[in-house]
């Protein structure tokens, strides 16, 4: 109240604002209530003619209403002598009486309601503002508290506008962040002591340990002290500029609570010369000294002569003289002008009343003079809008649309100094007005936190997901409530408070931390793996035993065991032998194209030429055993050459079905990621664009296969002394054996496991020809040489 009287002074001495203009000045109280202001500001705005009269023999004029008419509209809005209110402090008042003038357009600049409801120019046509909207302190306190990590807060209001709307708005404005807001608290007007302590209850309970609190500091005085009774610790309060600098709640009593406490606050300046104004100021019996009186006997606990303080039954106190000295051995806060905030607000008001009043008037600096003449408090509230000008400490005064000024506030620490009382320390500051990442700006090692700690508290219902997580939300709790799940094989998550999982790109994989894709591990069934050195052994040992046999039927070449049933027919089963066993060797080892396009082929052309070979074996056996005479005709009929056919037109097919397989749609090494879900790993196999391919070469194997099985079983009875029927027909079981159970396992196998199964299949089958043929023949060429002779092949000598 009285910067403002001190500004209206300053101006009324520059000669350079409003020249020969005297501005006067009407002060009333409106108690913070909504029906008090409105008496008050209609008293205001619709003197009596009496009243103006008066004024003016006194040469003193409200704001410009030194010419105005008021012969008719005396006690009518429309033709005040106000032409403009400085006011008020609370959003709540403020609303009733920007709601009342502004269908007059009657200014009514505030300079501390900072409700973002007033920003509604349809019903609050006139109102304007020193104080920026609660709407960019809102914004600035919502990047301050995700800034420091903080998504789990609770939040403190009052029951009045601007912490209703203060509050709704950071928490929309704060959800938006992913933030939470674990409680909200009410203090009611007059709150109960139960109600006092439910609310301490509260927020002992909570596991948030940030309190955002929008509220005035008279509104927090008995929440606070009752924390402090039950030394409640730990709390990182966050202001609002109501209440951030307020010097009320700085005592003994609330340093173990508050220190600590970060919030926003407007800037603050030095005024010159206020100081000295504010300590010239004494009490007097005047009218219009009332508040002055009463601020009087308030401070130094006596009573006025003139005063109105009422005195307590039974107590007397000391008579005031009206000289006491303001800047003596009270602590006050009203001489205390180092930083003035909410005052320097009122200041500039005053000022930009006056700046528009100035281009209104049309005044001239130099020629000290300005244009007297009737105006309407529309046309002033126009030049009001237009308000753009430089103050004196260097900021631009000026209004946007909305009335609202350049949104900039001061980041306000409560620390302790040496002599262990609370200052509010700068740490940093906000401009709304700023691009988007620019407008925080904070020294975070200058601030001291809740219990003076230098470490930032931490305030979350769950601790972040690290990476190779995600978030999991808990179900009927707020989003910030969550579990973290590890991602699943072959998914990432790179990030903290990751929501979901990155799948692999193909052939990548993840690795054991689940944060990166790497590229997958290839497999292969190699030489060097245990399993394909135990393939490649048995491979050498069956084209050793191969070879030794070969070298032993060479050797006794010219014997009737090795001459019978056409010795040539033998070595060329025991070559097709041994090819069999080496094609698995194809199969081993990184594929390739030639590999891919190889292993097949030998596979299926091998083992046919052996069954070629096993047919024509068991044909001459029937024959033989089945004619009277050694000589017979069908003996004759089927000789060497009819065997070399047969054989040449059993495997003709085979070698014709691979190669047209081959040209047609040959195999190709192919990365098969089908397992990386599994195994994590990506096969690298032989891909068969004609799957059919495979399984007519397998086909043709099992026809012959089982044709020869039936013809050796066909000569199951016969005699027993060397009956190579016999011999063929258990081969072909193990042969068959062997292949039957191959089909299903090579299907179900994963990987690598295939190739194994078919390689396991080729040598099972190979080592039972091989020592089911001819290991019998070997037992009696090289350990029962008596049987070895001409008579023993025949079924007479057998007889």
């Amino acid at each position: 109240m009285m910067t403002m009287v001190f500004a209206v002074e300053e101006i009324n001495r520059d000669l350079s604002l409003l020249p020969g203009v005297k501005l006067g000045y009407r002060l009333l109280d409106s108690c913070d209530q909504v029906h008090t202001s409105l008496q008050s500001v209609l008293s205001l705005v619709s003197q009596t003619d009496g009243e103006t009269i008066q004024i003016e023999k006194v040469n003193q004029h409200l704001f410009g209403a030194s010419v105005v008419d008021q012969s008719s509209r005396s006690g009518c809005l429309a033709g005040s002598p106000v032409s403009a209110v400085i006011g008020l402090a609370s959003s709540s008042p403020t609303r009733a009486v920007a709601q009342t003038v502004g269908p007059f357009n009657i200014p009514l600049v505030s300079y501390f309601a900072t409700c973002t409801c007033l920003t509604n120019k349809k019903m609050y046509p006139s109102f304007l503002r020193t104080v920026p909207s609660d709407l960019f302190q809102v914004r600035g306190l919502v990047q301050l508290v995700t800034f420091l990590g903080w998504n789990w807060v609770g939040t403190i209001g009052t029951t009045d506008d601007y912490s209703h709307y203060g509050i709704q708005a950071f928490i929309h404005e704060f959800s938006k962040y992913g933030g939470c807001v674990a409680f909200h608290v009410t203090i009611p007007k007059g709150p109960s002591v139960a109600q006092v302590r439910s609310m301490a209850d509260r927020l002992q309970s909570s596991t948030a340990r940030v309190v955002v609190v929008f509220a005035t500091e008279g509104q927090l005085v008995e929440l606070f002290s009752e924390l402090s009774q039950r030394n409640v610790t730990g709390i990182q309060w966050v202001a609002s500029e109501a209440w951030v600098t307020a010097s009320l709640l700085t005592s003994t009593e609330f340093h173990n609570l508050l220190e600590g406490t970060v919030g926003f606050s407007f800037p603050g300046v030095y005024i010159p010369r206020l100081k000295e104004f504010l300590q010239s100021v004494r009490p007097s019996s005047q009218p219009g000294m009332e508040l002055v009186n009463v601020f009087w006997e308030e401070l130094f606990d006596c009573k006025l002569k003139y005063g109105t303080h009422e005195e307590s039954v039974g107590f007397v106190k000391k008579e005031c003289s009206g000289f006491e000295d303001l800047n003596g051995t009270v602590v006050n806060g009203y001489t205390d002008v180092s930083q003035v905030r909410i005052s320097y607000n009122v200041y500039k008001a005053t000022y930009a009343i006056s700046h528009a009043l100035h281009r209104l008037l049309k005044c001239d600096p130099q020629k000290q003079t300005c244009e007297l003449r009737t105006f309407t408090s529309t046309e002033l509230l126009q030049y009001l809008k237009d308000v753009n000008f430089t103050d004196q400490f260097g900021e631009r005064v000026s209004f946007d649309s909305n009335g609202e000024p350049v949104p900039l506030y001061n980041i306000i620490n409560w620390q302790k100094d040496r002599e262990q009382k609370i200052r509010f320390i700068k740490v940093g500051s906000y401009d709304g007005s700023a691009p988007l990442g620019q407008q925080l700006q904070m020294e975070q090692s200058k601030i001291t936190w809740t219990t003076g700690l230098k470490q930032v508290p931490s305030s979350q219902c769950s601790a972040p997901c690290p990476p190779g997580t995600r978030k999991a939300t808990r179900m009927g709790q707020p989003p910030c409530c969550f579990d973290c799940l590890p991602c699943a094989d072959g998914e990432i998550s790179n990030q903290s408070e990751s929501t979901e999982c990155i799948k692999c790109p193909q052939y990548y994989w993840s690795d054991l931390k689940k944060v990166k894709c790497v590229a997958g591990v290839e497999e292969f069934l190699s030489y060097s793996d245990s399993m394909g050195i135990i393939l490649v052994t048995l491979t050498i040992l069956g084209v050793s035993l191969t070879a030794v046999i070969t070298t032993v039927f060479h050797c006794f070449r010219s014997t009737p065991i090795v001459k019978a049933n056409n010795s040539e027919i033998s070595f060329l089963l025991l070559a097709a032998l041994k090819l069999c066993f080496l094609c698995s060797l194809v199969f081993i080892g990184q594929p390739s194209v030639w590999t891919c396009r190889l292993r097949q082929a030998a596979f299926g052309v091998s083992f046919v030429l052996c069954l070629s070979c096993l047919l024509v074996k068991t044909v001459v056996v029937l024959l033989a055993f089945r004619t009277n005479t050694p000589h017979s005709k069908a003996l004759r009929l089927f000789g060497p050459i009819q065997q070399r056919v047969l054989i040449l037109c059993t495997t003709v097919p085979q070698v014709c079905l691979c190669a047209g397989w081959l040209v047609a749609a040959p195999p190709f090494p192919f990365r098969n990621p089908d397992y990386q879900a599994t195994t994590g790993k990506i096969v690298l196999e032989c891909r068969e664009p004609w799957p059919p391919g495979f399984y007519l070469v397998l086909g043709y194997i099992g026809l012959l296969a089982f044709l020869c099985l039936l013809l050796a079983f066909l000569g199951r009875k016969l005699p027993d002394t060397f009956n190579e029927a016999k011999l063929i027909s258990f081969s072909m079981l193990i042969f068959c054996a062997v292949w039957i159970c191959f089909i299903p396992a090579y299907v179900s196998s994963p990987g690598k496991f295939t190739v194994a199964v078919e390689i396991f299949a080729i040598l099972a089958s190979s080592f039972g020809l091989l020592l089911c043929i001819f290991m019998p023949k070997c037992y009696i060429i090289l350990f029962k040489p008596e049987r070895n002779v001409k008579k023993a092949m025949s079924v007479k000598f057998v007889k």
